[in-house]
């Protein structure tokens, strides 16, 4: 795949993701891990994929594990697979991701998520290609690429023990950055008029292009959710005009001036308060999930759901609420 079908799949190709992709065509043909840095919404799925496409596995699957999104207890039975009667409840022998990936390429996404003990067997898969299932008497050979990706500082929980050191060496080989899009606003209207396009298909509308005006409000908007709240105020645009025009400033209002919104903007803000006032964090974490579930009625997915309002993958909210003990069902 050449620079231009490159173009053709990821807008900004040649523009704000330029250096993006040029660093994608240079490690594509190889086989190294590659660790895809970017803040939620970057687009750091459609980059993993672009890598695989360009490679000399693009004939073999590529498989996306979020590895945020699978229970401590079950992922590695997930990754790696499990015997018959390695534990309650396995019936059958199953083939983890890794296995099924052969071939070709296993995308691990929120890499940072992943608990120690996965870390030290993904560590051996990296290092010589070798996995045991659980429960498992004999090593098994897989032929697969590792690309992952995630939105925390890896390096700084490196420094704090949460993430294996060996681990970090060997995955990060090859890093790449995407930038944030507050940082690309030259693609701003290239994406605009992407997803309007993508809207009037989805919604059975007229096609309906930004005007000068909305390219004006879309650029000077900070975009914390990147090109993924892009896109959901570009639909939420596209319904509110109902095919005659993109209300763009109606739904950049809502985006913007969201309550929960406004508070998740403010979460990282420090107070001057004495020690004795601070709140345990995990109690700080759980009273602003349940604010978020309580403003959208439980809702969790969604342009309007509490995972967008919090800034967060939902699967990375579902996997934090399992963790804190949060049922979102009580605020329906």
């Amino acid at each position: 795949m050449g620079r231009t079908a490159l173009a053709d799949t990821i807008v900004g190709a040649e523009s704000g993701l330029r250096a993006v992709m040029d660093r994608v065509a240079v490690v594509a043909p190889s086989d190294v891990p590659v660790l895809i840095f970017g803040e939620t919404g970057t687009g750091k799925e459609l980059v993993a994929r672009a890598i695989h496409n360009r490679s000399p596995r693009s004939a073999g699957p590529i498989i996306r594990v979020n590895c945020g999104a699978i229970p401590p207890e079950l992922i590695d039975s997930e990754l790696f697979g499990h015997e018959r009667g390695a534990f309650t409840g396995a019936v059958e022998t199953r083939r983890g991701w890794f296995e099924r990936a052969d071939g070709g390429t296993l995308f691990l996404d929120e890499l940072g998520e992943m608990p120690a003990a996965a870390q030290v067997r993904l560590l051996r898969v990296l290092q010589d290609g070798w996995l045991e299932r659980v429960g498992g008497k004999h090593p098994i050979h897989v032929d697969v690429r590792v690309v992952a990706a995630t939105h925390q500082q890896l390096a700084e929980m490196v420094a704090q023990g949460t993430f294996r050191d060996d681990l970090w060496y060997r995955i990060s080989v090859f890093p790449i950055v995407l930038p944030p899009l507050r940082e690309r606003t030259a693609d701003v209207a290239e994406l605009a008029q992407h997803f309007a396009q993508r809207a009037a298909i989805r919604f059975g509308l007229a096609a309906v292009s930004p005007s000068p005006e909305d390219i004006r409000l879309l650029c000077a908007y900070s975009w914390p959710g990147n090109v993924r709240e892009l896109a959901a105020v570009i639909d939420r645009a596209a319904i509110l005009g109902n095919g005659n025009c993109l209300a763009v400033a109606q739904a950049l209002g809502g985006a913007s001036h969201h309550p929960i919104a406004q508070r998740a903007h403010r979460a990282g803000a420090v107070k001057k308060e004495s020690t004795s006032a601070i709140a345990p964090l995990n109690t700080v974490i759980r009273d602003h999930i349940e604010s978020a579930l309580r403003a959208t009625r439980g809702r969790i997915e969604g342009p309007l759901g509490a995972a967008a309002a919090l800034q967060v993958n939902p699967h990375t909210l579902r996997a934090r609420m399992r963790k804190l003990g949060i049922n979102w069902q009580q605020f329906r």
